[in-house]
């Protein structure tokens, strides 16, 4: 064989390796576990955060993702958005089976993504399904946290809040400015005494939410950048926007911790590299 049929060759088997690793990360999630500690914490706890679903379903009634959290045992799911697809044509059952599953393990607290927001603002256009998904998710016993705030009945003083931000907000290629007092216009002040947890979709923002306060920021969103690259991060969001600087990871800054779900699903682009979908498990305590 010639050296450029060599060369061909290798190229073509390349090739053939990226798209059947592809498929298997859109196939299949691991668990991603994290530490989180703070003298504001009592005891220990487990949570499972889960996000950007977008009506993947892993095996029969998504029974793997299913049994992955009930082997986390956790004391509450966190939910941060877009378990559906907010478009025309698309159901939001496999979002609502799947939820129905997760409140048989622990209690649930949910906070919208985009797709849920932009169904939610935009009734007619999709024909008042996301009225019928939150009567149905409330129905269930699932809390759902729209711009509002809950404390959490245990001996930690832990305060749960969602945060919708406006829609403009997720405009591709470009990121747009956050309006000048938006956060605190929805979802009021933080409380310094409890343990503030701030669930907000989009991490493009997480300068305000830091300025915001929260001890615990859960974002998702960006897919993990699609692609990642060891060293670098995500290379490409949903948005368009080139190597986001929070894509899917945990970060310390000072005595605050944020956390961005790579996510579980995908929608419209269907490309996962070197970034499979996860699980995240928080082991909470206040060492």
């Amino acid at each position: 064989m010639s050296t450029t049929g060599i060369i061909i060759g290798i190229l073509v088997a390349a090739v053939l390796l990226v798209f059947a690793e592809m498929y298997r990360e859109l196939h299949t999630f691991r668990v991603t576990r994290y530490q989180v500690a703070s003298p504001k914490l009592a005891g220990e706890k487990t949570w499972v955060f889960l996000s950007d679903l977008h009506n993947q379903v892993y095996g029969v009634n998504n029974c793997r993702l299913i049994d992955a959290v009930k082997k986390e045992s956790p004391d509450l799911i966190l939910i941060g958005g877009d378990m559906l697809v907010g478009k025309n044509g698309h159901s939001y059952e496999p979002a609502l089976a799947c939820v129905k599953e997760l409140v048989k393990i622990a209690p649930v607290y949910y906070a919208n993504g985009n797709h849920e927001e932009r169904m939610k603002l935009k009734p007619q256009k999709y024909d008042q399904s996301y009225a019928l998904y939150r009567e149905k998710l409330l129905n269930l016993g699932v809390h759902l946290l729209e711009n509002e705030s809950t404390v959490l009945s245990d001996e930690s003083k832990v305060r749960l809040t969602g945060l919708e931000i406006p829609l403009e907000c997720y405009t591709h290629l470009k990121r747009r400015e956050m309006p000048e007092g938006a956060i605190k216009e929805r979802i009021g002040n933080r409380d310094p005494e409890a343990f503030q947890v701030l669930l907000a979709h989009n991490p493009s923002y997480m300068k305000e939410y830091l300025a915001w306060g929260a001890d615990l920021i859960l974002s998702g969103h960006l897919h993990g950048g699609m692609v990642r690259i060891p060293g670098i991060g995500g290379v490409i969001g949903p948005d368009f926007v080139l190597f986001p600087k929070y894509s899917g990871e945990m970060r310390r800054v000072g005595d605050q911790t944020v956390i961005v779900s790579k996510g579980l699903g995908t929608h419209t682009i269907h490309i996962r590299l070197f970034n499979p979908a996860e699980v995240v498990v928080l082991s909470l305590n206040n060492c």
